[in-house]
């Protein structure tokens, strides 16, 4: 389920750094686990400004979570990722209260290294996430830019197993999808572990990529440089022809708006950008040879 790690803690986007921590320290002596042995509703609220704050209170996380949303952030974040390198044992500490093994115990060890043993709250331990697997896939550039299915093969708990994945439309490499309960077993009944494939993008043929663009070659004969005409361009889906203005120098960019990765959410499409070379015949009839001798006298 989204989540709005601003609205977890009651403030709005503009919140300053010192605002940030402000509200967690009043929140977190509220719901500290330790201030309220055995309420689960407390315990929930705790994890979740706590998992707010690790994002929000660290510059580079925050900056990925404004920039891409809770969905393409959790996309490229794990739980651990969010937790590694966190560490509010100055803020607990000033509380009275304890730090060995809170976050192990309520994230299921995704507290930058902690242990993993169970948090006790009225006497009862709780269960234990499963570990994570991470792994890489490979999908080809055109399911990157357009989205898709891809069919996964992988080792779990000692046997293979098979996954149909679906990959959203305009994925980048590194980026890493999360599959829910893929990972391995609990070691205590609890949850498994959740699948986070890291994306490797096979190089395409005809377009290449810079952001939500794409980029695609486009030769166009000497006389329709000097003269002007029209080309068909490749796109993701089938030919455009468009005009090529009499003059145009080779490296030249003809834009075509929207035909680039499709847009997702509240991201508009990409553009497609024609690159124009000059082609350049390898061999000359004689015919051509004469005129061009003449275009040489001419001047051209």
């Amino acid at each position: 389920m989204a989540k709005d790690y601003y609205a977890v803690l009651g403030l709005g986007k503009t919140a300053s750094t010192e605002e940030i921590k402000k509200t967690y320290r009043k929140m977190a002596l509220k719901y500290h686990p330790d201030k309220n042995p055995g309420d689960k509703k407390a315990e929930e609220t705790f994890k979740e400004i706590t998992e707010a704050y690790a994002v929000l209170s660290d510059p580079e996380k925050k900056r990925q979570y404004d920039q891409f949303g809770d969905t393409g952030f959790h996309q490229r974040y794990s739980q651990e990722d969010i937790f590694r390198g966190f560490d509010v044992g100055d803020i607990f500490r000033e509380f009275g209260f304890g730090t060995d093994d809170i976050f192990g115990s309520l994230f299921g060890g995704g507290g930058g290294g902690r242990g993993r043993s169970a948090f006790y709250g009225g006497g009862r331990p709780q269960s234990i996430k499963g570990q994570d697997y991470v792994m890489r896939l490979s999908i080809p550039f055109r399911t990157a830019v357009q989205g898709g299915e891809q069919r996964v093969d992988y080792r779990r708990d000692g046997r293979v197993e098979q996954l149909q994945v679906r990959i959203p439309a305009g994925v980048e490499p590194g980026q890493k999808l999360r599959v829910s309960g893929k990972g391995a077993p609990s070691p205590s009944g609890g949850p498994a572990g959740d699948l986070f494939l890291e994306l490797q993008i096979h190089t395409d043929p005809v377009f290449s990529r810079e952001d939500r663009d794409l980029l695609v070659k486009v030769q166009v004969p000497f006389s329709g440089i000097c003269l002007g005409t029209s080309v068909e361009v490749p796109t993701l889906e089938s030919p455009k022809r468009v005009k090529v203005p009499a003059g145009m120098a080779g490296g030249g960019k003809i834009r075509l708006k929207g035909f680039g990765v499709p847009g997702r959410g509240s991201q508009p499409a990409g553009d497609l950008y024609a690159i124009i070379e000059v082609a350049v015949p390898k061999k000359l009839t004689s015919e051509q040879k004469r005129l061009l001798k003449e275009l040489q006298e001419a001047g051209l």
